[in-house]
């Protein structure tokens, strides 16, 4: 790379890094471009990727053409999808599910050769953000980046703003540069003659990097608090569901109980009945027994 890289260009280094190394090397390009003011107040914004979009970004730069090949299926399967019954998308979407799965095991494995444990949470982001490719164009233009900041979802059938979980608005259309299994180098680091030794300076860049590291960790917790109020909601949502089929449930078990008892009592008298209708029947059944003898003698 000659003469100063752009911002897409550096996004595309720090990207390729493991999680970790992210934010000190972010931090450090950005001093090494204090010469460009502007260029190094962008670096020093670019967000530190979510678990699942670094493990998805990795897979994108380690498996580059199946990748494109996920994409490629998506794109077909959205064209035969068209004119199918319920029964056929059904078996489409079954069969887009095992694959994004599959592919979702890969990059597991791979996030685990880089000695990053995915939990299954995460496993669910990443294969929503494959699923998401498959459903969305621009989704698909933001997973083959590979500078993804966030997880991705998407149902095929609203807008999703691709833009908001992309390191730089360039990244859609942009391919992420391969590599190996090797770990990528950190940008280099250049001492800026003359400014060296100004204490004002140092004050200041380390003021800035440290609010940027501040401010990355309010984004982070406030993603965080987020999800944690949402599944705060989601679970109030569901215990007063509960709750509700619970008192029907209730309220089903007390009406039974009532007509149980109206039905006992109905037993009993109907019982009644039945032993005088007996005595009745065989009373009759006497008395015809004997008439008929009666009118046997008279022959």
């Amino acid at each position: 790379m000659t003469g100063t890289p752009d911002l897409l260009e550096l996004a595309d280094e720090l990207y390729a890094l493991p999680q970790e190394a992210f934010t000190p090397a972010r931090d450090a390009k950005a001093k090494e471009l204090r010469a460009d003011k502007e260029l190094a107040a962008a670096v020093r914004k670019l967000k530190k990727p979510s678990v699942a979009a670094w493990v998805v970004n990795l897979f994108v730069r380690r498996e580059a053409a199946q990748v494109d090949q996920v994409i490629a299926v998506g794109q077909a399967l959205r064209d035969a999808q068209e004119g199918m019954d319920g029964a056929e998308l059904r078996a489409l979407t079954r069969q887009r599910r095992q694959l994004t799965s599959a592919v979702t095991q890969q990059a597991r494995s791979l996030a685990k050769d880089e000695g990053v444990k995915v939990t299954q949470s995460v496993a669910d982001q990443v294969e929503a953000t494959l699923t998401a490719a498959m459903l969305d164009p621009e989704c698909a233009r933001a997973v083959r980046s590979g500078l993804l900041t966030a997880a991705l979802s998407s149902t095929g059938v609203d807008s999703v703003d691709v833009a908001a979980v992309v390191a730089v608005p360039e990244a859609l259309g942009f391919s992420a540069t391969p590599t190996t299994g090797e770990e990528p180098a950190p940008p280099e680091l250049h001492v800026v003659p003359g400014e060296g030794d100004d204490a004002a300076a140092r004050k200041r860049e380390e003021a800035e990097a440290a609010l940027a590291a501040a401010q990355e960790t309010v984004d982070e917790t406030e993603s965080a608090l987020a999800e944690a109020n949402q599944a705060v909601e989601d679970l109030q949502a569901r215990s007063l569901q509960l709750q509700s089929e619970i008192d029907e449930l209730r309220r089903t078990l007390t009406e039974l109980e009532s007509s149980a008892e109206d039905t006992d009592e109905e037993l009993d008298e109907a019982e009644e009945v039945q032993t005088d209708a007996a005595s009745a029947h065989s009373a009759a059944v006497k008395t015809r027994d004997a008439a008929q003898k009666a009118l046997d003698k008279l022959g």
